[in-house]
């Protein structure tokens, strides 16, 4: 038996074989990043459920807030010390994907998939405003250089299982295979290879296959039955749409940065920056719950509750200003769905704003929201094709592609024409500035105690 098994090892290693390799292992990676994702998933959907009512708690008893706080001042440590432990966990895991993927950075996979775990589900779980989108990312990323590490693959074949464990990553996430693919195609590797394609679509399928076990077929967003709109009749409507998101969304890189350079310019012990976003859930909790966690639960609200005008400005005001106080801490987290919070947020606005003036037809508000988390994603990511088929599978609003590809196209052109960079590519670029500052410091320190030697 063992003699068959290094027989078949040996013919499936032959370079004519490698799309058949790609295949195989990128169904093994597809179903230990299910798993590794459905377990990320369902704690985080545990802990969304939790925290409403745990402030309904502390408001009836505000004498245990105090205690509460104490567990966030715990939490917020050990997400220092995990940063600080494995720096490649911090943030999103996007750009340190892209980051490996360019030859610029490296990661110990074993050691990331574990604390990016944790950090994740603490973070998240505690109610910062991060998605839970970019760990799946990297932790699928993690499996699929796993995998291929210790099959002893050679380098390129290592960056295909790698491309294709991130795309299962966002497969898992967000129960949406054919964005996986896309992602992998526009996003990551913007290469369009049947190698790419070979492993990323069988690790992605794979992946949502052994998610649906244990979520079901429906979709991330309760959208309800949203009407389809017909391009022709609102086509300039739909493009009022996309300008008015892709206007709203173009701060979003700015404050990132912003966010980020601040955390890194205040004077605050760096053990207790992370405990800033987790002090400020607690206002928030008591508040505008609503703005906590990932943000699913809101998307869903806005399709069944009648928000008015300026509730739907603060909540997107209040979403935003979170979404950088956590993303600048540093912490483990992603901005995949909060992004999208904020483009169903800017959609609900301008079904309001042209409902006042009276071009917009009753009942097309949560259409509005749709194609608003499209054109936010297409004008920060700038991968508008990523967007439109991201949102028809969350969303389950396969009928609106037409309209989909529209809007996205309108918010992508405001953030091209304005010199917007795509979000990933910005903070990969800030990261690698960060890295060649510290070197040059740290080359110029060794270099100063022989300048100072006396000359004989």
């Amino acid at each position: 038996m063992r003699e068959k098994i290094l027989a078949l090892l040996d013919w499936l290693s032959a370079p004519s074989r490698m799309k058949l390799r790609l295949f195989l292992e990128g169904n093994l990676i597809g179903i230990l990043t299910g798993f590794v994702i459905a377990a990320f998933r369902w704690l985080l959907m545990m802990s969304e459920e939790a925290l409403p009512r745990l402030y309904a708690f502390l408001a009836e008893h505000p004498a245990w807030t105090l205690a509460w706080a104490g567990v966030l001042a715990v939490i917020g440590y050990i997400l220092y010390r995990i940063v600080r432990h494995e720096p490649m966990t911090s943030g999103s895991g996007i750009p340190q994907i892209e980051g490996i993927l360019a030859g610029e950075m490296q990661m110990n996979w074993a050691r990331v998939l574990a604390w990016k775990f944790v950090g994740a589900v603490l973070g998240i779980g505690a109610g910062l405003s991060l998605g839970r989108e970019g760990p799946s990312v990297q932790l699928g990323a993690c499996l699929g250089q796993g995998v291929g590490r210790l099959a002893r693959r050679a380098p390129g074949e290592d960056r295909y299982l790698l491309t294709a464990g991130a795309g299962a990553g966002l497969a898992a996430a967000f129960n949406a295979p054919l964005a996986g693919v896309i992602f992998c195609l526009e996003e990551l590797t913007k290469d369009f290879s049947p190698l790419v394609l070979m492993g990323a679509v069988a690790a992605c399928v794979t992946a949502t296959t052994v998610t649906q076990q244990f979520f079901g077929l429906a979709p991330v967003f309760h959208m309800g039955d949203v009407p389809v709109v017909a391009t022709g009749s609102f086509y300039f409507l739909l493009i009022l749409l996309g300008l008015f998101v892709g206007a709203v969304s173009l701060a979003f890189n700015h404050s990132l940065t912003f966010s980020l350079d601040t955390f890194a310019r205040v004077k605050l012990p760096a053990w207790s920056k992370p405990m800033v976003p987790l002090f400020l859930s607690i206002a928030f909790g008591f508040t505008l719950p609503q703005v906590l966690g990932g943000g699913s639960p809101l998307v869903d609200s806005l399709v069944v509750e009648d928000y008015g005008f300026a509730m739907l400005c603060v909540l997107f005001a209040a979403k935003f200003c979170f979404l950088m106080v956590c993303f600048g801490s540093g912490v483990p987290g992603g901005i995949f769905l909060p992004m999208l919070v904020l483009g169903a947020l800017a959609g609900a606005i301008f079904a309001k704003l042209a409902a006042l003036a009276g071009v917009l037809p009753e009942g097309l508000d949560a259409s509005c929201m749709v194609f608003g988390m499209a054109a936010y994603f297409a004008c920060v990511v700038k991968s508008p094709i990523t967007g439109t088929v991201l949102i028809m599978e969350m969303t389950g609003s396969f009928a609106h592609m037409l309209p989909l590809i529209l809007v996205s196209m309108t918010a992508y052109l405001v953030s091209d024409l304005t010199g917007g960079q795509p979000v990933y590519e910005m903070l990969l670029q800030r990261s690698l500035r960060l890295r060649d500052r510290a070197r040059a410091r740290f080359e110029a320190g060794r270099k100063r105690p022989a300048s100072r030697e006396p000359h004989v």
